[in-house]
């Protein structure tokens, strides 16, 4: 028996609400046609992954930015329209924007 047929049993009379499972809705992040540039540097020595050239919202770029940096754990920051991500991450970022729906050009290296 799972929960949910315990809590009928407890609530016979209670309907549960549709909740909506469309979860593109909620995290909509704006798609463009040009390709976003995935590029390496290093700067001091250390190794960075800049992602620049996105034209939609700066809140978008931004909540990419988090997301990308939760699923990584790294560090990094947005600045100037550029997400600086610390680390040699292009290959896992490339694939994260990419089963996204971006399209992603690879620069340098």
């Amino acid at each position: 028996m799972d929960l949910q047929d315990q809590l009928k049993n407890l609530f016979p009379e209670h309907t549960p609400e549709e909740t909506s499972t469309d979860t593109e809705n909620t995290n909509a992040i704006w798609m463009q046609d040009d390709p976003i540039i995935c590029k390496y540097e290093k700067r001091k020595g250390k190794p960075i992954t800049i992602l620049e050239g996105y034209t939609g919202a700066t809140q978008d770029f931004k909540a990419l930015a988090k997301e990308i940096k939760t699923t990584l754990s790294v560090g990094g920051s947005f600045k100037d329209d550029k997400i600086i991500i610390q680390g040699d991450y292009r290959d896992k970022i490339m694939q994260m924007l990419k089963d996204k729906g971006f399209n992603v050009k690879r620069v340098g290296g």
